[in-house]
């Protein structure tokens, strides 16, 4: 029984150091982001010879205001903000009706069709490019929110795929009950089947959160004007004017880095939850 207890402890000792030494590196490109951020202009292209050097001499707190005081970086959080609420809101929305629809309703080809929907996530997003933007174009959507918010509210592969596993998990019990009491589809959707879907809903709204945060080429295609920018083209123009300082830079991307950190640790028990659940049927 000892030699057992001995084994056990060993192995989990180096289970253990390995994911500590995983880790480490993993959360080593934040480190160095964050003490860059923290430098002189001088400091933070001196190289790194021993953990001495990692730390600086003196942190200098005061890049970051200068960073908001450089660019209009509320105006951009702000477009940012308003287009990742509403992307979450469509995707969320239209992807638990589809995914419903798939789970629940008898319908002939149910599955082929979720089949040809999944099949789209193999889709390059550069195919339709130019479709897209000739589409807005005419549509007279250029330089507005509206090409960037509008395509969220028609259902994503990728979002009614997680809708559509976790609901296989819902017991198909409760669905006839209420069906037998009288409840119609969109009764049964929004009374019974939304309410026990919240790990899914945090899961998808995550993806969402963070593809929108982080999204690039959108924006770079449809929005002209300063004002409408989002926090990553600003960081892209702020990038060409302070090309020689490295650290201001650096400020500005942990402020943009920020949210996602903290969305990720106050949603983390219902996103592991949601993605684990999510993929039990097929």
């Amino acid at each position: 029984m000892n030699d057992e207890r001995k084994t056990s402890w060993g192995q989990r000792l180096i289970t253990y150091s390995l994911l500590v030494l995983l880790a480490a590196g993993m959360l080593l490109p934040f480190a160095w982001l964050l003490r860059s951020s923290l430098c002189d202009d001088m400091t933070v292209i001196q190289p790194i010879r021993s953990l001495a050097d990692f730390i600086p001499p003196r942190l200098h707190w005061e890049n970051y205001p200068q960073v908001l005081q450089a660019i209009p970086l509320l105006t951009y959080l702000w477009n940012t903000v308003f287009i990742a609420a509403c992307v979450i809101g469509g995707t969320v929305v239209s992807s638990s009706i589809c995914a419903y629809a798939f789970a629940f309703c008898k319908v002939p080809y149910r599955k082929t069709v979720f089949y040809g929907v999944l099949a789209t996530v193999m889709l390059p997003p550069v195919v339709t490019m130019i479709p897209g933007f000739i589409l807005f174009r005419e549509l007279g959507w250029i330089d507005t929110f509206r090409p960037l918010i509008v395509p969220a509210f028609f259902g994503g592969a990728f979002g009614i795929f997680l809708f559509r596993q976790f609901f296989l998990g819902i017991p198909t019990s409760l669905i006839e009950a209420a069906r037998i009491d009288g409840a119609t589809p969109l009764q049964t959707y929004w009374r019974i089947v939304m309410p026990m879907s919240r790990p899914v809903i945090v899961t998808v709204s995550l993806f969402s959160f963070v593809g929108t945060w982080n999204g690039f080429m959108g924006p770079l295609i449809y929005l002209n004007s300063k004002e409408n920018w989002t926090l990553q083209l600003g960081l892209n123009s702020f990038r060409g004017e302070v090309a020689d300082q490295t650290n201001l830079l650096m400020a500005c991307s942990v402020i943009i880095l920020i949210p996602i950190i903290v969305a990720f640790f106050c949603l983390q028990r219902y996103f592991i939850k949601g993605a684990n659940l999510s993929g039990l049927k097929g």
